[in-house]
């Protein structure tokens, strides 16, 4: 699998696309790989706990949205020059009782790193699925 294929920024459904590929195509590119499975995650504040363990944020972390696109973006490219990334979001709950508005404000958080990303011309796919 090949990284030029994929638009470089953009936000999208992980279905035609396997995990382990996604991980190696990172590493072939030079790119950053976070991943986070959060199937378990039965709320908002406890998926961000989750996106915070997975992606090692730092202790400090707000553990809301704003927080979640700042460490995604100004933290990160604070701490120097980026050569791009690839997320996967597995298993975000979709299921009665999980907010679905948080899911979607979620996903709202990246497509706003992916906007952050493209102005400085840095590669940022996020790909997400459903449990």
């Amino acid at each position: 699998m090949q990284l030029q294929t994929i638009r470089p920024n953009i936000v999208q459904s992980i279905r035609a696309y396997r995990v382990d590929d996604l991980m190696r195509a990172a590493q072939d590119a030079g790119h950053h790989f976070l991943y986070a499975n959060l199937s378990a995650a039965t709320g908002k504040p406890e998926l961000l706990e989750m996106l915070a363990k997975a992606f090692m944020f730092p202790d400090h972390f707000g553990k809301n949205l704003d927080a979640l696109y700042d460490c995604m973006t100004d933290l990160v490219n604070k701490s120097g020059q980026q050569p791009g990334f690839v997320v996967v979001l597995e298993q975000l709950p979709d299921r009665p009782g999980f907010d679905r508005e948080a899911r979607e404000q979620l996903l709202d958080v990246f497509r706003d790193a992916a906007d952050f990303w493209s102005e400085r011309r840095i590669p940022f796919r996020c790909f997400y699925s459903f449990l």
